[in-house]
């Protein structure tokens, strides 16, 4: 069954997978046999973390997973060196997406999409499965590095039905903070915001709930709805409308 929690909430912008911590289930599949999961679906998130609008977007469910290597939502294209029952650690290259210039305040700009390199270990015990990562930009974007931590438990309500529901927060380093976040000289005096100066710290605390409903043994639909909030200086900052915003994606997936 895919997990609809591999569409990254990591990088949870594009708008809003891609800064939003990654609350993923994904963790459960790493230890499977091979397996490609296709599909496609839509989004309603904020157009940026903090933004005062939304946007539909449509959203492609990719799991694939051959050996040692996948490419996912979630993590990218990567590898697994090492994986068992309990433990997975993994390495990648993520896609890291920006912002329009038209979705910020006037006078502010756009920033850039991106790449990052993705480090992440995965344990499941008891039932739950937490998720530990750090992404460092290198190439366009922020350049700056962010840590997410989650945790998740599958619930199996039947053969068919299944809820996840998860926890997770994020911290940034003062680079993507100020990069995302801050209004520097040039740009306080085109837009009228006062000039801000991000820090590094815990940028948001989030919280989704996915259902997951198999069709047959290979058609599966599944919805997410979650909430983030900001926190320290990215709830503070002139370009943040709303500290706390809603979320939600749908897909149809199908197991090759």
């Amino acid at each position: 069954m895919f997990d609809p929690h591999s569409i990254s909430l990591t990088r949870l912008s594009a708008p809003l997978f891609a800064s939003m911590i990654a609350l993923s289930a994904s963790a459960a599949r790493a230890e499977e046999p091979d397996h490609i999961v296709l599909g496609a679906g839509g989004s309603a998130t904020p157009v940026y973390q903090g933004a005062k609008s939304f946007r539909l977007l449509p959203v492609p469910a990719i799991d694939i997973k051959q050996g040692p290597f996948f490419v996912n939502l979630r993590n990218g294209i990567g590898v697994t060196p090492y994986a068992d029952d309990m433990i997975t650690v993994g390495a990648s290259a993520t896609f890291l997406p920006g912002y329009r210039g038209r979705d910020a305040p006037y006078g502010i700009g756009q920033l850039s999409d991106g790449v990052g390199a993705r480090l992440f270990a995965n344990l499941k015990a008891a039932g739950f499965i937490a998720t530990i990562g750090a992404t460092k930009g290198v190439f366009n974007g922020t350049k700056g590095l962010v840590v997410d931590a989650s945790i998740s438990y599958p619930i199996l309500l039947s053969s068919e039905l299944s809820l996840t529901p998860a926890l997770g927060a994020t911290w940034a380093d003062d680079k993507h903070m100020s990069r995302y976040f801050g209004v520097n000289a040039y740009q306080s005096l085109i837009s009228g915001l006062p000039r801000f100066q991000a820090g590094a710290g815990v940028k948001d605390i989030s919280g989704t709930l996915t259902a997951s409903y198999r069709v047959t043994d290979r058609i599966t639909v599944s919805g997410t709805v979650g909430v983030t909030t900001l926190l320290g200086a990215a709830q503070d900052s002139p370009l943040t409308f709303h500290k706390t915003q809603p979320l939600g994606f749908l897909t149809l997936t199908y197991r090759m």
